[in-house]
């Protein structure tokens, strides 16, 4: 038997999404959106040191907690698609351990402030890991399952 498994934050997003639904999801976003989405990621003091040499990579992965995301489905319909998929062949937030990954580009540092672009998280977001994106993050012939398939629509349906 495995031992319980226990994280805690170590600070949280600040962003102009408030809640879930004022996030377009990124199949129907407008071209670039996230990536204009500016916020801030504020680290408690209790762990500023570990962010000491950050602030010379460009991006950095985030680690976060989906706290909004509602009861775990093993199956979900993905936006813009009709079929439902497993939870882990997604990014749905409703998963078993609601835990999230962004990859955002750091903007600056001012002490225990990160400024980052590509922002796709709401406000109050516990964020639980901050890892520096590196080259050695990048892959090569990467598959993309049943995304390949698809294709982008026009418009978000009424």
């Amino acid at each position: 038997m495995m031992a319980g498994v226990r994280l805690g934050p170590i600070g949280v997003v600040r962003s102009r999404f408030k809640e879930p639904a004022d996030l377009p999801p990124p199949v129907f976003a407008p071209p670039r959106f996230f990536e204009r989405s500016t916020g801030r990621i504020e680290v408690f003091p209790e762990f500023a040191a570990g962010l000491d040499g950050l602030e010379g990579f460009s991006h950095v992965i985030v680690l976060f907690h989906f706290h909004k995301a509602g009861a775990s489905k093993l199956e979900v319909v993905p936006p813009g698609e009709t079929k439902p998929r497993g939870v882990f062949a997604t990014r749905s937030p409703h998963r078993p351990n609601p835990l999230g990954m962004s990859v955002l580009k750091l903007l600056a540092r001012d002490g225990r402030v990160l400024e980052v672009s590509g922002l796709d998280l709401i406000d109050g977001t516990p964020v639980l890991d901050i890892k520096p994106y590196t080259g050695r993050d990048r892959k090569s012939r990467i598959r993309t399952g049943w995304l390949r398939k698809r294709r982008r629509p026009a418009l978000k349906p009424e």
